[in-house]
């Protein structure tokens, strides 16, 4: 059995994916890197066989028709053979002496008593014309050097958010919450790291800078012209996750630092969809995020209560324009603090 299944999904992906797939190969035979061709138009299929006939033991190309990044995802999963699964897109990469350090722990903890469920690592945000990069650590919120589970974390702050990017996930346990992203649908990544949470009993953090996660490719879906022209797939994703929160309350509310995190994210992502149809300007956008809170208040009042009259929330639902104009310059201080697009 493989150490780690790394599933990088593709679309239209041969400027780039080549750096993807290389950084990746310096795992060696521990590694098996499951590229996913969704679909490409271009010459993605090709350059996936390529490898796949270049390293037979490391690589595999799966091609199927085109899902979106969830299906590739879900594609991913399903042909993985390694102990741990990890998602990395194609226009990212890793960087090696960090690469090899996952590697190690991993296989460390593998043998262990107790199974590790998640591991986290720091990932560095490469903006195109930004010399200084931002990085995301936890080195305020999760233990270092040992296994953990939720009640040994530190209070979780706004800014503190586990990403795709930061993630490796136990495989089995992918399967066993019988996690599927929907197909045809952005910004799924927020549900991969928000359903299996409830799942996840034992973590490590490993405080390395691992995962190079690129921003400023023209049409990028993080794109905020794209996110608005899009904005009914992140009300979707959005929603999904407040069914998934109130359908499991009862499971996540048993864990104070679970609960906590999760209703964080959620309130962030429920921000971003808000300021995304303020700063839209149509009418008929603004008419989508009255809804949107009214589904949530609909599913809980009580999250609700709590998430409309929290510091996002009130800023997201003042009246008038003056209102959203407050709303918008409290979403752009966020934007240059947190760099999440």
């Amino acid at each position: 059995m493989k150490l780690l299944s790394i599933a990088i999904p593709c679309y239209n992906s041969e400027a780039y994916m080549r750096k993807c797939i290389e950084s990746l190969l310096t795992g060696g035979e521990d590694v098996e890197i499951i590229i996913v061709n969704d679909g490409s138009k271009d010459g993605t299929a090709g350059i996936a066989e390529e490898y796949a006939q270049k390293y037979p033991t490391i690589v595999k190309a799966v091609h199927q028709e085109n899902g979106g990044h969830g299906a590739a995802v879900n594609t991913g999963i399903r042909n993985a053979e390694g102990l741990y699964f990890k998602v990395v897109d194609s226009d990212d990469w890793v960087k090696k002496e960090a690469y090899l350090q996952v590697l190690d722990t991993l296989r460390e903890l593998a043998g262990g008593a107790c199974a590790l469920d998640m591991l986290v690592c720091n990932f560095v945000y490469e903006k195109e014309g930004e010399k200084r990069k931002k990085v995301m650590h936890y080195r305020h919120i999760f233990p270092t050097g040992k296994l953990f589970t939720w009640d040994d974390c530190h209070h979780f702050t706004k800014g503190h958010y586990i990403l795709m990017h930061s993630v490796i996930f136990r495989t089995r346990l992918l399967r066993d919450c019988e996690l599927t992203l929907p197909e045809h649908t952005f910004y799924v990544d927020n549900i991969y790291v928000f359903e299996p949470l409830p799942h996840v009993k034992n973590m490590y953090y490993l405080d390395v800078n691992f995962y190079r996660y690129y921003i400023g490719r023209e049409g990028q879906s993080v794109n905020e012209e794209v996110m608005i022209s899009r904005i009914d797939q992140q009300i979707k994703v959005n929603k999904i996750m407040i069914d998934y929160m109130v359908d499991r309350k009862a499971e996540i509310m048993k864990n104070k630092r679970l609960d906590q995190y999760m209703r964080n994210y959620l309130e962030i992502i429920t921000t971003v969809s808000s300021v995304l149809l303020i700063r839209s300007g149509t009418e008929e956008n603004l008419a989508k995020k009255k809804e949107l809170w009214k589904y949530l208040k609909s599913k809980d009042r009580k999250l609700f209560g709590w998430m409309r009259h929290g510091i996002m929330g009130s800023a997201m639902n003042l009246p008038g324009r003056s209102g959203r104009k407050i709303s918008v310059g409290g979403y752009k201080i966020c934007q240059k603090i947190f760099k999440f697009n």
